[in-house]
C-alpha cells in the first residue's frame, strides 16, 4: 500500500503542468463517484502523485438522481479538507459542481441572483456561509460554471440556455464536449458554441480511448481546432486513477495542449 503512494510514476511530470484538476467526483456517497472517505483519500493521494497541487471536485447535480445542494456539497468538502489536514497532505481542495442542463437547472437559473451581485467563492470553509445565504450554483472559481449535457438527447434550445446563463453573469464551461456523440455528425455545433462564448473542458481519458474510438477522435479534433480551455480527470474510482497512471496517449496529448498554450487550469 505505501509503495503505491511513495513511487512517483515516471510520467507524472506530464501532469504537473495542469496543476489544478477541475472535474472529479471525490466527495463520498453523494453521487456515482467515491463511495466512502477512504476511497476519496486514496484518489486524492493518487492525484497528488500525478502532480496535481489543487483539486476542485465537482459532484453531479441533476433532477433525476443526484439532487445535491450547495449545503450538501460544501459539507462534504469540509469533511475532506479536515482529513487532508489530519494527514498532512500538500494539496488545496475546493468544491463546485457539475450541473446537468435539465428542468431543475433551468428552475435554478430563474431563481438565482445575478452572479455580479454575489461575492461568494466556493473555496473558503462553508461555515463562513449561513445556509440561507448559500447561492443556487457553485462555480469553479469566480463566475466559471461547469455544465454538462445529456449523452443521449440534445438540448433543443442549448444556445439560448447558455446565453441566459451568461446574462446572469456566469461563464459556461461545457464538460467533456467530446463525449456528446450527436455532435459528431455536425461538428459545426462546436463552432457555434465557441462563437457564443462557451469554454470547453476535455477529459484526459478521452485521449486513450477509454470512452471509445469516436470520443477519442472528437477529442483530437477539438485539440486541432484549438478548442480546449480546461482538462479534467473526471475521476470517479480507483480504476480511473490506475488508467491515468499508465496511459502514454494521455501524457502525449497533455504535452501537446500545454505546448499550444491553450490551458487555463494553472490560472485557477
Amino acid at each position: 500500500m505505501f509503495s503505491f503512494f511513495n513511487k512517483k510514476p515516471r510520467s507524472a511530470a506530464s501532469l504537473e503542468g495542469i496543476a489544478c484538476d477541475i472535474h472529479s467526483h471525490l466527495i463520498p456517497g453523494i453521487d456515482d463517484g467515491s463511495p466512502d472517505l477512504g476511497t476519496s483519500m486514496l484518489l486524492i493521494r493518487g492525484l497528488i502523485d500525478l502532480g496535481y497541487r489543487k483539486l476542485i471536485t465537482t459532484p453531479h447535480v441533476n433532477s433525476d438522481r443526484f439532487r445535491n445542494t450547495p449545503e450538501i456539497i460544501l459539507g462534504g468538502r469540509d469533511r475532506i479538507i479536515q482529513e487532508i489536514r489530519q494527514q498532512g497532505l500538500a494539496v488545496e481542495f475546493g468544491a463546485a459542481a457539475e450541473y446537468l442542463i435539465d428542468d431543475g437547472f433551468m428552475d435554478g437559473l430563474e431563481r438565482s441572483a445575478d452572479f455580479a451581485a454575489s461575492s461568494f467563492s466556493p473555496i473558503p470553509p462553508s461555515r463562513q456561509q449561513e445556509p440561507s445565504h448559500l447561492p443556487v450554483f457553485l462555480p469553479l472559481k469566480d463566475n466559471l460554471l461547469l455544465v454538462e449535457l445529456s449523452f443521449y438527447v440534445p438540448v433543443i434550445n442549448l444556445k439560448q440556455v447558455l446565453f441566459d446563463l451568461q446574462l446572469k453573469g456566469y461563464q459556461p464551461v461545457l464538460a467533456h464536449p467530446e463525449r456528446y456523440l450527436y455532435f459528431a455528425g455536425n461538428k459545426g455545433w462546436y463552432d457555434q458554441l465557441r462563437e457564443i462564448g462557451c469554454l470547453f473542458q476535455l477529459n484526459l481519458l478521452s485521449f486513450n480511448g477509454h470512452y471509445g474510438r469516436e470520443v477519442r477522435a472528437l477529442a483530437d479534433y477539438l485539440v486541432k481546432k484549438r478548442y480546449v480551455d480546461f482538462l479534467g480527470t473526471d475521476m470517479h474510482h480507483p480504476g480511473h486513477l490506475e488508467e491515468l497512471r499508465h496511459s502514454p496517449a494521455v501524457y502525449k496529448a497533455v504535452q501537446q495542449i500545454l505546448d499550444l498554450g491553450l490551458l487555463k487550469n494553472p490560472s485557477l
